[in-house]
């Protein structure tokens, strides 16, 4: 890995894998020595290298920075390139208990055996770093708003055994009562009143009668 002045990184000795296949087996270990932790399994294999077989590379490199140890290690170049296609590294987790998750899924991304489930290429995966360095964890809007003399009453409160709150007693309201006034019932008139709506339902049929008599049609 060389590091530019401008600041851009550089990944060397790519095609070392497809160099294993025009070597002789004696002379396989010197071509790869120190190389094959960091190739891709594409490469591993003898295809060409891309751009995602760099993104490996260097999610070789960030396991490495961040753990301390490479993703894969073996005495031999051969059992290396079988860890790189069919072995899954160890997680970051397992090395650094309070890595972020998303870091920790960015670094298992770039290590997919496929290139298809890595990032395209190694501008994309900076892209993504650069996100990842420039978001903050927000605490909890509860915490902001607590000042160390609110937070320890909070503690203490919260810590505090609840008490039952004393029932409220409402006073009473005395309404006034109100005296319905007693009416006597005239019943003759009533009575007399009944008759004469009768006597004047009973005309009705008469009155039609006359009607009819004196306008046939």
């Amino acid at each position: 890995m060389i590091v530019t002045l401008d600041g851009r990184l550089k990944v060397t000795g790519v095609g070392i894998a497809r160099a294993l296949s025009t070597i002789q087996p004696d002379e396989r270990a010197d071509v790869v020595w120190g190389s094959p932790q960091y190739f891709s399994p594409e490469q591993a294999v003898g295809e060409a290298p891309s751009p995602a077989s760099d993104v490996y590379s260097l999610g070789v490199v960030l396991y490495e920075v961040l753990s301390g140890a490479l993703p894969f290690t073996a005495p031999s170049s051969e059992e290396l390139a079988r860890m790189h296609l069919e072995e899954n590294p160890v997680p970051p987790s397992e090395y650094i208990p309070d890595i972020p998750t998303a870091l920790e899924e960015i670094v298992m991304k770039v290590l997919s055996k496929e290139p298809a489930a890595r990032y395209r290429t190694a501008d994309q995966l900076g892209r993504v770093l650069l996100r990842f360095g420039t978001q903050r964890d927000v605490p909890p809007a509860s915490a902001l708003s607590l000042t160390p003399e609110t937070a320890a009453y909070q503690k203490a409160t919260d810590a505090a055994p609840s008490k039952p709150r004393p029932a409220i007693s409402l006073p009473e309201i005395n309404l006034p009562e109100i005296n319905m006034p007693d009416v006597d019932l005239d019943w003759a008139s009533v009575g007399l009143g009944l008759l004469a709506l009768i006597a004047a339902g009973g005309l009705i049929p008469f009155w039609i009668y006359i009607y009819f008599l004196y306008n046939p049609r």
